[in-house]
């Protein structure tokens, strides 16, 4: 069992009941158990958060991430890679998050959380998201406010403009109300300074989304030329500013990363970025980023940290990602594969390993929502007896 918040990182068993996590110890007797889990030999986690993902899915072909066809239903992408919890990173605005929450949010097994874009109209794509007139941060924080613990965030995405209004607007949204900014930062040519950016416009608590990507768009953290982190990126991630690896389809490069990793940089937190484009490339799923960052040397603990009780806290939800008794039973069991993998990433650069992750099982809100093998027993718990009734 591995639990950051708890510094818990031992055999131990979890007892589950009525949906929260009722008792955890050393050999809990199974005999009160209407069903048990074998999990010998495998990991037990918090539920993985997926700090950055596209989950407004829709049948409008030109909405791209808002209503329209480029985003996933949660459910068919989460369970089976251990995701409990997903944060859907901008695809509404404060004009379209009720029907977000309508059609996706109140009706998925999965929690899903929203960070509303600065752009009214969501993540619509093309000139949607260059309008800065639809940029209303006042807006976009009252809305917010209707919704907390829900909306978690402020997104700013795909801008190409050379310019820090959209930045400039989301943070005063966030100041408002009172939830960080999540920064898809780069477009301009020339691009736009990430010195400045950290140490000039985002607070403390904002998220650099993309940390690993290199695009002749965005500066990068890693200066090609020395395969060294730039020193003031180290002090921006001193200074609080997170650092989420967001990989995505053409944002995450191992030329950024295994150089940043060797220079002792560790992202703050692992998401995927995952959408109709990426989920089927390099990327795949939560398991498959947790697992390059574990060929890339990270250690095991630290990756789950990073995919469970840090994002939690980054986005203001310290109820999650932890195993504490009395926590909502969200739990991730995972495996670690031992064989011959290879891994690559958008320009083919490949990595051979001989580990990697595979989710077992997903229990959500204590309920088993994926079993990979077959490791509950029995599969599926008896029904509680319908009362007598007479007549």
């Amino acid at each position: 069992m591995i639990d950051p918040k708890n510094n818990i990182d031992g055999v131990m068993d979890i007892a589950i009941a009525n949906g929260k996590i009722a008792q955890v110890g050393k050999n809990i007797d199974p005999k009160n158990a209407v069903q048990v889990v074998n999990a010998k030999g495998m990991y037990v986690t918090p539920g993985l958060i997926d700090l950055h993902s596209h989950n407004f899915y829709g049948t409008e072909p030109d909405h791209a991430y808002s209503n329209g066809t480029s985003a996933l239903p949660p459910d068919g992408f989460t369970f089976r890679s251990g995701v409990t919890t997903v944060v859907d990173a901008g695809g509404s605005g404060w004009k379209s998050f009720p029907l977000f929450k309508q059609n996706v949010i109140d009706v998925s097994q999965t929690r899903v959380l929203a960070m509303l874009n600065i752009v009214g109209e969501g993540m619509r794509g093309g000139p949607y998201e260059q309008n800065t007139n639809d940029m209303d941060s006042k807006m976009t924080a009252t809305v917010a406010k209707m919704y907390p613990g829900l909306i978690v965030g402020v997104k700013v995405a795909h801008f190409s403009g050379h310019e820090w209004t959209p930045v400039d607007r989301a943070v005063e949204a966030g100041k408002i109300a009172d939830i960080p900014v999540m920064i898809d930062f780069g477009g301009s040519n020339p691009p736009l300074s990430i010195e400045e950016l950290f140490m000039q416009h985002l607070r403390p608590g904002d998220i650099f989304t993309h940390a690993f990507g290199q695009l002749d768009s965005r500066e990068a953290i890693v200066d090609t030329a020395t395969n060294k982190v730039k020193p003031f990126v180290f002090a921006a991630q001193k200074r609080g500013i997170i650092f989420d690896v967001g990989y995505g389809g053409i944002s995450f490069a191992f030329s950024q990363a295994i150089p940043a990793l060797k220079d002792g940089f560790l992202p703050n937190s692992i998401s995927t970025d995952i959408h109709t484009g990426s989920m089927n490339n390099a990327m795949k799923d939560m398991t498959s980023v947790m697992s390059k960052f574990l060929a890339m040397g990270m250690k095991l603990q630290d990756i789950i940290k990073t995919s469970t009780w840090n994002p939690a806290n980054e986005v203001k939800r310290p109820d999650l990602g932890n195993l504490s008794v009395g926590a909502e039973a969200d739990v991730a069991i995972l495996n670690v594969r031992t064989g011959k993998f290879g891994m690559f990433d958008y320009k083919g650069y490949k990595i051979e390993t001989d580990k990697k992750f595979e989710c077992e099982m997903t229990i959500k809100a204590g309920k088993i929502v994926y079993d990979l093998d077959g490791i509950a027993n029995p599969i599926y718990p008896p029904r509680a007896p319908r009362p007598t009734r007479t007549h």
